[in-house]
């Protein structure tokens, strides 16, 4: 007897600008997600340091330092209230954590209604966050309501066997929100035509193909201090085809997903982790250590 895969539903990315008053941005999540939840969305994926605002670069012509966003505990009143407007909705947002012996991470909450599915500490930091964030130690995976996701924060995009190993533990969906600037050195005149912009997007493409899963990736929007962000949120199916995506500007990008019959489907024509060769890739092959529990559903796919 076959078991009937999950009904399709709908995934929302939105890029967007974030302030410091997190209550507000509650409220506004709190506003939009009745509408939401009507359009057939059940999971909604927000940017990297949505509640609180990512850290304040000074210009050039400023002579202060960084501003560092408010430091949430994970147990506190904000996530809990994140929770209670999840409802039947699975919501990922990024936020400052405030950790162990008060050390600050980049973190995503994954939650629905019934609690906190998980917490992921972005494990790559590029320089301009060293002096502020602690470094996760693991990827993340969350099983929730409408399946496997997992878990990635920004700079840990670059990095592809953060992204492989999620895929060999069983994740169908793999969701990465940003604070992604346009490049410091060299802006181009354009967003479209910045290299970071390139990057980013090629980068979405490239993780969904490797991995032959449904790829979520959305970004902040507009300027804060120094730095001018790409936008961008997108949705890309395990073939790499971007279902939906915005600009620069922001906004949401929507698509309806099926994500454990899209997977199955992409590798039963040929299977990315079925053909692999460890063997072969040196000491790359560490992440196969990850893949234990889960490796035999995963090749099954």
């Amino acid at each position: 007897m076959t078991t009937a895969s999950p009904p399709p539903f709908s995934i929302a990315a939105l890029s967007a600008p974030f302030g410091r008053d997190v209550d507000a941005t509650l409220d506004g999540i709190a506003a939009a997600v009745p509408a939401l939840h009507a359009d057939g969305v059940r999971l909604l994926v927000l940017p990297e340091c949505a509640l609180g605002g990512y850290i304040r670069e000074p210009r050039v012509d400023e002579d202060v330092a960084p501003e560092v966003p408010p430091a949430l505990d994970p147990g506190g009143p904000e996530i809990a209230r994140l929770v209670d407007i999840a409802g039947d909705m699975v919501i990922c947002a990024g936020f400052t954590e405030r950790g162990r012996g008060g050390a600050l991470h980049s973190s995503l909450a994954c939650v629905s209604g019934s609690g906190v599915h998980a917490i992921h500490r972005k494990i790559h930091l590029p320089p301009g966050e060293r002096f502020i964030f602690t470094a996760g130690e693991t990827v993340t995976l969350a099983d929730t309501p409408v399946g496997r996701i997992g878990l990635l924060l920004c700079y840990d995009k670059c990095f592809p066997e953060a992204a492989r190993a999620l895929a060999l533990e069983g994740a169908d969906v793999v969701v990465c929100p940003a604070a992604w600037p346009m490049d410091r050195r060299a802006p181009a005149d354009r967003v479209q035509d910045d290299r970071q912009r390139v990057a980013f997007d090629a980068l979405d493409v490239a993780r969904a193909v490797e991995n032959q899963v449904v790829w979520v990736s959305t970004n902040l929007s507009g300027e804060q201090g120094a730095l001018r962000y790409l936008g961008r949120a997108s949705i890309v199916d395990p073939h790499g085809l971007v279902l939906a995506q915005t600009g620069h500007e922001g906004g949401l990008a929507i698509a309806e997903v099926a994500p454990a019959a899209m997977v199955v489907q992409a590798r039963s024509v040929i299977s990315h982790l079925a053909d692999r060769r460890p063997g072969a890739y040196g000491s790359v092959a560490g992440t196969d250590a990850l893949a234990g529990r889960r490796v035999a559903a995963a090749l099954a796919h």
